[in-house]
C-alpha cells in the first residue's frame, strides 16, 4: 500500500495535496505544527476522498529528534514509506536589513533545515525498497528572489539544491525527487498583500490571475505517480507564466 507524508498538511497546498493523493488511492500521514483542529478536518476530508488511511502526526519538523521520531511512528503504524511531500514553511515580510538573525534562522529551520531532516529520515528505506518519490514545495521566490523576503527566497532556493543533490544519490534506486516552484497560490499564506501590491503582482502574471492550491496539488500528484516515472532532478513552476 502506497504511504506518503505530508508535511506542513493541514492548510493550504499540503491540505490540498493531501485530498488530490487521497483520490488516488495513498493511504496518508499528514504532519502538522499545532493546528489540530484544522488538521483533523483534513484528515476526515481526506479519507472521504479514498484514502485507505489517514494518521496525523503533529511535529515541529524543524527539530531533528521530532523529525525523526514522526517518520519512524508513521513507518510503525502504516508500514513503509514510498512517498514524501515537504510543504511545510514559513514566511516573513521584512527588509534585509531589518531581518533578524532570529528571524533568519527560525525560516531556514522550518523551509530547509525541516525538509532535510525528514528527507534523511526517509531515504534508506526508499532505497533499501528500490521505490519511492520526493517532492520539495519550492517557490518561485527562489527563482526570482521575492522583495522584503530574503529569509524566504533563499531557503526556497536551497530546497533545489537539495532536491538535485539527492535525486542524484538516490537515481540509481529507482527512487524520484523532485521540486515544484508555486508562483502566487491563493491560500493564507498570501491572504494578507496590500491591494497595491496585489494589482501590480496579477499585472505582472500572464494569466491575469493568482493560483489556486488545487492546482498545485494536480502538480504533486503527477510527480507523484507512475506517469512520472522517468522524471527526475527537475523543478516544475506553478505558476501562471510569472517566471519563465
Amino acid at each position: 500500500m502506497a504511504h506518503c507524508v505530508i508535511t506542513g498538511g493541514s492548510r493550504g497546498i499540503g491540505k490540498a495535496t493531501a485530498l488530490a493523493l487521497a483520490a488516488g488511492g495513498w493511504s496518508l500521514t499528514i504532519n502538522y505544527h499545532n493546528n489540530t483542529a484544522a488538521a483533523e478536518a483534513v484528515c476526515a476530508a481526506a479519507l472521504d476522498a479514498g484514502a485507505p488511511q489517514v494518521r496525523l502526526a503533529a511535529a515541529d519538523i524543524s527539530d531533528p529528534e521530532q523529525a525523526a521520531t514522526m517518520i519512524k511512528e508513521a513507518e510503525k503504524a502504516q508500514g513503509p514509506i514510498s512517498g514524501l511531500v515537504c510543504n511545510a514553511g514559513i514566511i516573513r515580510t521584512q527588509f534585509t536589513a531589518l531581518t533578524s538573525p532570529d528571524d533568519w534562522r527560525k525560516i531556514h529551520a522550518t523551509n530547509l533545515d525541516g525538509s532535510f531532516y525528514v528527507t534523511k529520515a526517509v531515504i534508506r528505506g526508499m532505497v533499501r525498497q528500490r521505490a519511492g518519490r520526493i517532492v520539495y514545495i519550492s517557490s518561485d521566490a527562489a527563482l526570482l528572489g521575492d522583495l522584503m523576503r530574503a529569509a524566504y527566497s533563499s531557503s526556497k532556493a536551497g530546497l533545489l539544491g537539495l532536491m538535485r543533490a539527492v535525486s542524484r544519490e538516490v537515481a540509481s534506486a529507482g527512487v524520484t525527487v523532485n521540486a515544484i516552484t508555486p508562483g502566487i497560490i491563493t491560500t493564507d499564506m498570501t491572504a494578507d498583500i496590500p491591494e497595491t501590491r496585489r494589482q501590480k503582482q496579477l499585472a505582472a502574471i500572464p494569466l491575469g490571475r493568482f493560483g489556486e492550491p488545487g492546482e498545485v496539488a494536480a502538480a504533486v500528484s503527477f510527480l507523484m505517480s507512475d506517469a512520472a516515472s522517468f522524471i527526475t532532478g527537475q523543478t516544475l513552476s506553478v505558476n501562471g507564466g510569472l517566471y519563465m
